[in-house]
């Protein structure tokens, strides 16, 4: 199926988490936070993704994160759904529902658990996909989930097709993303997804970035791409360095509960509920993120 990439998509963009409350998806907290990152700068929304927790959500539950999202953004701006699954059906599936919700865009990650035997299923994989989507797609590089990259010499393949547009890259070296840029067309959309890589990504030719802190201090990445932007890279490198430690905390006690600790300490959320395996941080640790936040504020001001 021939696609159109999205114009819209580009700049800071918030792979948003999932409130929970009492045991079930909390709409009216994801309403609040979608207007706290849209109000913070954020030029575009990413649900259920990994920072959403999208692999604890039931399917009722993601098609109502899917549907509130679009909803809430209500065109503000554009929305690319996670669609992760494990087999083509599935993955078409879930783009088709995310394309009657509304969403502009799809992700899409190589099936996991049961992973290519050699790297032409992922291809083949990735193919039948883009070949049935009803959306433009993004690849989502996410080899720590998926239990492999996909090599850059497969995203150059599949980037001739009508349907993939860009990718998302959370595999954190940067030796990567940087080959992935220079085999793929001019207007394949790259992204870093590791939050501590936004600046360089964006000065090495990145469309913008895909960083869960954005959901805590979405100012401080609208801030940093909007230095890069205007060839500030002073002020970008200091907002860089300036949520070090706030990435720190997430590589140390995972995405999801350290934005969602920070959303609690910021006000936004009224708990950092989790779904298992994942555990709400401790005493300790949520007062290491509540430092981190003021730090990464602190930064901010200092940059205007």
């Amino acid at each position: 199926m021939t696609t159109t990439a999205p114009d819209r998509f580009g700049g800071a963009l918030c792979p948003t988490i999932t409130p929970f409350a009492e045991g079930e998806v909390s709409t009216a907290g994801l309403e609040t936070l979608i207007e706290h990152v849209i109000e913070g700068g954020i030029d575009g929304l990413v649900p259920c993704g990994t920072t959403g927790e999208f692999a604890s959500l039931s399917a009722a539950e993601y098609r109502t994160v899917i549907e509130t999202t679009v909803d809430v953004a209500d065109g503000r701006v554009p929305v690319m759904a996670g669609t992760a699954g494990t087999s083509v059906a599935g993955t078409v599936e879930n783009v088709a529902f995310a394309a009657e919700a509304g969403a502009d865009a799809a992700l899409i990650t190589l099936p996991y658990f049961h992973t290519a035997n050699d790297e032409a299923g992922n291809e083949a994989f990735l193919t039948a996909v883009a070949d049935e989507a009803a959306l433009p797609c993004y690849l989502y590089n996410i080899p720590s989930c998926t239990g492999a990259p996909i090599a850059p010499e497969t995203v150059s393949t599949v980037a001739d097709h009508d349907s993939i547009v860009g990718l998302k890259d959370s595999g954190g070296d940067f030796t990567y993303f940087q080959d992935v840029v220079e085999r793929t067309p001019g207007d394949f959309q790259v992204y870093p997804g590791s939050d501590s890589l936004l600046a360089w990504g964006l000065l090495a030719g990145a469309a913008g970035g895909v960083c869960a802190l954005s959901n805590v201090v979405p100012e401080a990445f609208a801030a940093l791409v909007a230095a890069v932007e205007r060839g500030d890279v002073e002020t970008a490198t200091d907002l860089q360095t300036g949520i070090t430690s706030l990435f720190q905390a997430c590589v140390a006690h995972g995405f999801a509960p350290t934005a969602k600790a920070g959303l609690v300490v910021r006000g936004v959320l009224p708990e950092a509920t989790l779904r298992p395996p994942l555990v709400e941080l401790d005493a300790d640790a949520r007062e290491a993120v509540e430092t981190a936040v003021d730090d990464v504020l602190a930064t901010v001001e200092a940059s205007t």
